[in-house]
């Protein structure tokens, strides 16, 4: 069993949430297109680009015959109104527990990356105040496929100088959890067993890792298991 050399963080649902931001942009232009869009329509974007998620929207709203430069003008338009909600995030904003899990790994020599399809990702990570504590940052502005496409987490491991079998993933969606696994890289699943059965472990959250028991994961396999649900 290789090492573990690097922790890869997606942004969204891991280390911040930002979903209701998303869900509330993409509401207020279904408003102007004339549609309703709901918390479950908004379930189908977890994990995939601006476009793709654009792509659904649409699909919902029935509105199949649009123009490229037309979509490129909506998905535009609902990246400045979520920017607008995304000033303002403060620090307080992090998820529980994530702030103080990077730091340990830090501490224990471990190497860390962002692997998000967010192009707002510069942004966030400076509202938030974290960072310093990515080694590594790869976003939408740097990658051209979406997940469950392994580019993004392989340019996090190549930026990191790391083999992707030496790295664990934190993802939230079951895109990212796909996309980690055809990298070559092992998942810990942040969210419902039920949708992230792939990942070697899942937890609801941070709070649930305890980061010694996780170091020990790649040595003593069933005991994590047991301890953290392995599927």
């Amino acid at each position: 069993m290789k090492p573990f050399k690097a922790a890869v963080f997606d942004l969204d649902g891991v280390v911040v949430d930002t979903a209701r931001f998303h869900f509330l942009a993409w509401q207020r232009l279904a408003q102007e297109l004339g549609f309703e869009f709901t918390e479950k329509d908004n379930e189908r974007q977890k994990g995939v680009s601006r476009m793709e998620s654009l792509e659904i929207l649409l699909e919902v709203g029935g509105c199949t015959n649009l123009s490229p430069e037309k979509k490129e003008e909506l998905a535009a338009k609902k990246n400045e109104w979520y920017k607008e909600y995304l000033y303002e995030m403060t620090p307080a904003d992090i998820l529980p527990g994530a702030r103080d899990f990077m730091e340990y790994l830090r501490r224990r020599g471990i190497r860390t990356a962002l692997a998000s399809a967010s192009k707002n990702a510069p942004i966030i990570l400076e509202k938030l105040d974290i960072t310093e504590l990515f080694d590594a940052v790869v976003d939408g502005n740097s990658v051209s496929k979406a997940k469950p496409d392994p580019e993004v987490f392989l340019k996090a491991a190549e930026k990191l100088g790391i083999d992707p079998s030496e790295c664990f993933v934190f993802e939230d969606a079951q895109a990212g959890v796909e996309g980690a696994k055809r990298a070559g890289m092992r998942v810990v699943g942040i969210g419902k067993r039920d949708i992230l059965q792939k990942a070697e472990i899942v937890v609801s959250g941070f709070p649930e890792i305890e980061p010694v028991i996780l170091l020990s994961c790649i040595e003593l396999k069933d005991t994590c298991a047991m301890e953290y649900g392995h599927v």
